[in-house]
């Protein structure tokens, strides 16, 4: 051991941190006046250079980090998908070095936009901000007024509430994921033939824009196609396997099925206990356990995804920029890019 090895002090993480030796004290003393930009400079000094001190710094930081409670409403706790959505906002919040977020998540298993917007004002009662996944309808949108006239952002989530921006939104482009969809069937269909279409619920913004752009495509390339009218599986995976069973059996013809939303492992069920599982192509969406194994087998060929980390993220920090932001008419949206898996990369 040398001997002559000197204990760093706090001079030594000033100079590392690239800060006075001031500011590094009242990082040490807990002052408010450092910014927690600054605050996490000097502790990521400490800890890089061993100094002695560094408990106190994270302490004095945690305790000094501004706190927020962000209230999330999300679909049905049986659902997978909404199960990961949840797991990744969690770790978004716990990722955040500059402020202290609580997340209250509610899974609303009654759907029903009564339910929907008082849960959205109990919520708000007790948030700095509201993140919503729900359907459009008037009586969800009167809440969500009535939430933003006392000063609580709202921000939609994976499903646009507003078209013209009125709530922030975080999630996909889904004109683009629609035609994205076509695309592969245009793409990948040895010939053309019958497409049917399975959306959810047709007030889920994010599915009318998806089913759009999916039939924008085919008009615009590919009009040799058959568009079958869209059936709805009210977000139930029963009617979903139900309705999957009813469309194979009544066009034997059927070229490709695009899964839209809702209900994705009735689908598979239905494709599978009929024997058809890898005979048509078949688009679906996210990657829960049951499409990877679904890419896998074959029974789906394609799957258009959310990125949950880089979505989450963009919650977390898009409601913290809305509750400190200064600016009153800013912007919180973001579009985020989707993932394409097929059993090649999954």
């Amino acid at each position: 051991m040398d001997l002559t090895m000197k204990r760093p002090t706090i001079r030594d993480v000033a100079a590392r941190a690239g800060v006075s030796v001031a500011t590094t004290n009242r990082v040490l003393s807990g002052s408010d006046s450092v910014s927690p930009k600054t605050r996490e400079k000097v502790r990521e000094a400490a800890q890089a250079i061993g100094f002695y001190g560094l408990g106190a710094i994270a302490a004095r930081n945690n305790a000094a980090r501004p706190r927020y409670r962000f209230g999330v409403i999300l679909l049905q706790p049986h659902r997978p998908f909404y199960q990961l959505v949840a797991r990744a906002l969690l770790a978004a919040a716990g990722s955040q070095v500059s402020y202290d977020i609580e997340l209250k998540i509610e899974h609303l298993e009654d759907l029903s936009p009564q339910n929907t917007a008082e849960r959205a004002l109990a919520l708000a009662k007790e948030c700095d901000a509201l993140c919503v996944t729900t359907a459009v309808h008037p009586v969800v949108s009167k809440a969500i007024e009535e939430i933003q006239a006392t000063g609580i952002p709202v921000f939609a989530l994976i499903s646009q509430l507003a078209a013209t921006g009125q709530i922030h939104y975080i999630g996909l482009d889904h004109w683009k994921v629609g035609r994205t969809a076509a695309w592969a069937f245009h793409k990948i269909c040895k010939s053309p033939g019958k497409i049917a279409l399975l959306v959810g619920n047709p007030r889920f913004r994010n599915q009318e824009m998806n089913e759009t752009g999916f039939r924008s495509y085919f008009r615009e390339h590919a009009s040799d196609f058959a568009l079958l009218e869209p059936l709805s599986t009210f977000e139930s995976s029963a009617v979903a396997e139900e309705m999957t069973e009813r469309l194979l059996a009544e066009h034997p013809d059927l070229a490709g099925l695009y899964v839209a939303g809702g209900g994705i492992s009735g689908v598979l069920a239905a494709l599978r206990t009929t024997g058809r599982a890898g005979s048509l192509v078949v688009v679906g969406y996210e990657l829960m356990d049951n499409v990877r194994s679904a890419l896998l087998d074959g029974t789906l060929t394609l799957s258009i995804s959310h990125p949950l980390a880089e979505l989450a993220n963009e919650v977390i920090t898009g409601m913290i920029k809305a509750v400190t932001s200064e600016e009153t008419n800013a912007s919180h949206t973001k579009i985020v890019a989707f993932d394409l898996f097929t059993s090649e990369n999954v």
